[in-house]
């Protein structure tokens, strides 16, 4: 698979939990980071996600926001 995004991380599904349309899998790729990804619950069960899974987490985003108290 060939893409323009540069931010691409390997990692292992850690959790898949699905709601009543979104699915929330948390990755973990490496050195005590996780990532966690909102898709929908059919493309959760197209890409057959489960907990172990060897997947890429590609991050193509224009905003990116950070808050603090």
């Amino acid at each position: 698979m060939k893409i323009s995004a540069r931010n691409q991380f390997a990692g292992t599904v850690a959790t898949v939990v699905k709601g009543a349309t979104t699915a929330h899998v948390t990755v973990d790729i490496g050195g005590g980071n996780v990532v966690t990804a909102a898709i929908t619950n059919e493309s959760a069960s197209e890409l057959d996600l489960a907990p172990g899974a060897k997947v890429t987490v590609i991050v193509k985003s224009s905003d990116v926001m950070i808050g603090i108290d």
